[in-house]
Formats: structure tokens, sequence, C-alpha cells
């Protein structure tokens, strides 16, 4: 295949200004993802006296030496606690990503107990159902470290508690899907969170540690009068010994990962994974992926450019390369595998729309996967578009995106604004993986084009009204653009779960070859027949 020729200058001052943007941001996100982790170990000493591992600790253990793993949603609930996101701790509770435990890629879940004992934050719901969501979609095997708190009763919500029950339904999805549900439970688990136990496939707890039932002494006695310690009522030895809900009783967090470990390395799973392939690395340097994006979207990109640092050997086949070329399509390969790639170069206009689509359909009918980078202001606007038809011919790119039969990935690597949003597989349109850069931005439009309506639409109304009123106007623009901008970072979208992750520019080509490899051993497995979930004794 052709070879990229690069036309970057990393020693330009344009790029160096690119840099510094992108590592001032980069460095947001790391405090940010510390915060977070510092918090949970600052308890270290308490779990310690009860003879506990902290949450990634355990999570070490858990985990093959060596492999990667791909944590998702760091900046989940992000501002959501405090508007101060200096002091905001995200995650959202819980430790979620796809890695290997004895040889198996599975999706791991992991109760941040060192913060406020494992009680679910802002997002820690919505995490949960899209992590279960990812399990589904692509066959994971799902395990849980379970110790939690709960919800926190003091922001109770009618919605949450509602909605929380899909978490349960999802279990059970998961295991009729022959996908096996290993659950450890450290600690406590108990009411509605009894359930996250009750419904897995596996149940491992921890002598003199775990807790499961479904009232716990203060709410049985106030509800029926009876006395019961916790460990009567609901502790590991007589759940292993009398009611049969666990399967496995360890002495302590080490034996409870070790045996956890011995399950997944007995069960029956492909562990071949994808056939590793020769290849090239790219012949251009990832680290200059700083670089290349500026600070102002406004300012035009060779996507090639990111294309360069990504593909091997920084070879790209491109598709239609003089027709609509502000909409960059092309093969390349990755770790040896093909994909298909879509970016752009500005708008969407219609000859870039019609591309696309017809690229997207070629794709399927390869069984090629589609990978997505987000760098487009939208579709084009005006007389001479509308008239060809750009509505229409947009739709059918959208519909041809909505419908397509291979495994979708997106990463927003400048602006995604409008139904540019849409076309490019944007979070709506249900990519199987969808990742952030740092410097992402995504909104229905520009602030300042946001803002510049409205005046135009309210101006006009005040001078129905015989007065304009320039003040007020100026204070209308300024409110409005200030209210765009603050949704449209990955410090708000990523906090919403608005994608799955933000990622450093220079592991995109990693990120992207372990999710795509997620995807081909998907689709190499066999879907199961439904099955009952494993009868508890």
């Amino acid at each position: 295949m052709p070879v990229i020729e690069s036309t970057l200058a990393p020693g330009s001052a344009a790029f160096a200004a690119n840099r510094q943007h992108m590592l001032g941001l980069l460095q947001q996100v790391r405090d940010c993802e510390q915060r977070t982790q510092a918090r949970s170990a600052a308890s270290r000493e308490r779990f310690e006296q009860r003879g506990q591992l902290l949450p990634r600790d355990r999570l070490a253990l858990l985990l093959d030496p060596g492999a990667p793993f791909l944590e998702l949603a760091t900046l989940a609930g992000l501002g959501l606690d405090t508007p101060d996101l200096g002091r905001s701790v995200p995650g959202g509770g819980v430790i979620a990503g796809i890695g290997f435990v004895s040889g198996v890629r599975c999706m791991v879940l992991v109760s941040d107990a060192g913060i406020d004992a494992g009680a679910l934050q802002p997002m820690g719901l919505d995490k949960i159902l899209r992590v279960q969501e990812l399990a589904l979609e692509n066959k994971l095997p799902y395990v849980q470290l379970v110790e939690s708190a709960g919800a926190n009763l003091l922001e109770y919500r009618v919605e949450d508690f509602i909605r929380g029950g899909a978490t349960f339904r999802n279990l059970a999805r998961l295991s009729a899907a022959g996908l096996p549900v290993v659950t450890v439970t450290h600690g406590s688990s108990t009411a509605g969170g009894a359930y996250q136990t009750g419904l897995s496939d596996y149940i491992v707890l921890v002598r003199g540690r775990s807790r499961a039932f479904l009232a716990g002494p203060p709410l049985l006695k106030a509800a029926t009068g009876e006395i019961a310690t916790e460990e009567e009522l609901g502790g590991a030895v007589m759940h292993t010994s009398i009611s049969g809900l666990g399967d496995y009783l360890a002495e302590d967090d080490r034996d409870a990962l070790r045996i956890a470990r011995d399950i997944l390395a007995q069960i029956d799973w492909d562990r071949t994974g994808s056939a590793a392939r020769d290849f090239e690395p790219p012949r251009h340097d990832r680290e200059e992926l700083l670089g290349i994006m500026p600070a102002d979207l406004k300012r035009p990109v060779d996507m090639r450019e990111v294309i360069a640092r990504i593909a091997d050997g920084s070879q790209f086949l491109e598709f239609g390369a003089d027709y609509g070329p502000g909409t960059v399509c092309g093969h390349l390969r990755l770790e040896g595998w093909p994909l298909g790639v879509i970016t752009n170069n500005g708008p969407i206009d219609i000859a870039g729309a019609n591309k696309a689509t017809h690229f997207i359909q070629a794709c399927c009918q390869s069984r090629t996967p589609l990978l997505y980078l987000n760098n487009t202001t939208g579709f084009m606007v005006g007389k001479a578009y509308e008239e060809g038809g750009m509505i229409k011919h947009g739709s059918k790119m959208i519909q041809a995106v909505t419908n397509a039969t291979v495994p979708q990935v997106t990463i927003y690597c400048g602006a995604s604004y409008g139904a540019g949003n849409y076309g490019m597989c944007g979070r709506g349109f249900a990519p199987r993986f969808c990742f952030s850069w740092p410097n992402a931005r995504t909104a229905v439009m520009g602030g300042e084009q946001a803002a510049g309506t409205m005046r135009m639409v309210t101006e006009a109304a005040m001078r129905r009204k015989g007065a304009v009123d320039q003040g007020k106007l100026d204070e209308l623009e300024r409110r409005i653009v200030e209210r765009f901008d603050s949704q449209m970072s990955v410090f708000a979208t990523s906090a919403r779960l608005l994608d799955d992750g933000v990622i450093d520019p220079r592991d995109t080509r990693a990120v992207l070859a372990e999710v795509f490899a997620t995807c081909r051993e998907a689709q190499a497995r066999q879907p199961q027949k439904m099955q009952f979930s494993v009868a508890r004794p």
C-alpha cells in the first residue's frame, strides 16, 4: 500500500505550541485520576488493620502480570459530586476495565471500597451499566470484586433504585449468554446489593469479612424484632456451609483472588485470542501525535498525519481521494489486521457524505471493521448545499453508520459538532467503543455560533418591539458562550459517560489494537444458546 509522506514539522513553533497545549490537558486528566487513587489509598491503614487489601491491590493480584489492562471511564462523575473540579473525585466509586485473568480476556469491575466504603458516586450506576453492556456485546466473562456500601441513602433518588435493577438483570443475561460471572465478595454486599453476589455463577467469600444479607441487623431488628449478629445473619461461613450461597470459602483477600484466578483457569474458554500477525510498526514517531491538533480547532488539520502514526508501516490506501476530499476514507492495517478508517479535514459536504456511505457499505461487504477519527464542524450548510440535497445525502451516511454490520470504534480527536457527530458514529450511534483525546470538543455547535444565532434572533425580536438593548444582547451572548463552553470539553462529556474514557494520543494505536482484538474474539466466539443461570443450592 502507499506510504503516507508526512509534512509535519516537529521543530516548528506551531508544533511546539500544539504539543504543550495537549500535554497540559493530559496532565489535567491525570491529576483527576490521581486524586481518586490517592483518596482510595488514604484508607490503607484501615484496610491493613482489618487484614484486607486495597481495591487496586486486589485488582493487581487478580490480573495476569504484564498483560494489558484497558481501564474505562476514569472521569465518570467528574464535577458532579462538587462543581470544584480541583476537589472532585471521579470514577463513580468503581474501577472497571478489560484485562486478562488466567489467560482469559475479561471485563473486570472492582468496588473502590477505599472511598466512602464503596458507596456509589455520581454516574457510578451508569458506569456499571455501560461495562455490563460492553461485556455482553463483546462476549467477555465478567469478574467483579465486591465490597460496597451500596447507594448513599442521603442522596436517594427513586430513579436510581428503579434503574439499578438493570444491573442485576444484566448479570442474569451474561450468565444466560454463556459468559461466566465470577464474584469475590470481599466485604459488604447487602440489601439489593446482595443480588450482585447472588446472581453470580461462581461466588468466593472471605472468612470473617464477607457479608451478604437482604436486611442487616439494625433493619432486621426494626422490621421483625429479631436480633442476630452480622456473622450469624450473613457471614461467609454461614453462606458456604448452611445457605449454600457461597461456593468457595477463602481465608483472606489474597486467597480469594487466587481462587478466582483458579476458577478462570479451569473453565473451558478459548485462550488463543486473535492470532498474531506479522506487521511493520508506523514509520513515524507516536510522540508526534501530541503536536498535530491545534488548540484552536478552527485551524485546519490534515488527519492523514494521525493515520500515519497509527497504521502499520504508515501505509494507507485512500478511497476516492479526489472526490469529497474533506472527508478522508481508506484502508490500513493495524498489527496486521485490516481496518477501514473515516476521518475529516473539515466539514462534511455532499460528495464527502456520499463517499463515506459507499465506503461504509464496502467495508460491511468485506467484513472490515471501521474506525472513525472525529474532527469535523458538521455537515455543510448554505443555499447551494441545501439545493444539492445535503440533508438527503447526510441522511444516507447516517443510515449507513446506523446499519453497519461490522464493529465500529470512534475516537474524538478534535471537534465533533452538530450532525457531524452523528455521521461520524458519535456515542448516540452505539459504536462498540468510543474514546476521546484530551483536546476533543463535542457539541451541537460552537459556543460562538450558538451565541451569534441567538443574538440575531433576540435582536430581531427587540426591533419588532421598538427598542434594541445592546447591553442585554452582550450579556445573552456571554451566557450562551459560557454555557456551551462548559459542556463541550472532555471534562464534561467524559464525566457524563459520553465516551468510554480519555486516552493519551500516544496510546491510540495500543488502545485500538486491544479493542479491535476484543471485537474479533467476540465475532469468532460461537453464540451460546440461551440457558438458565447456575442454580444456587
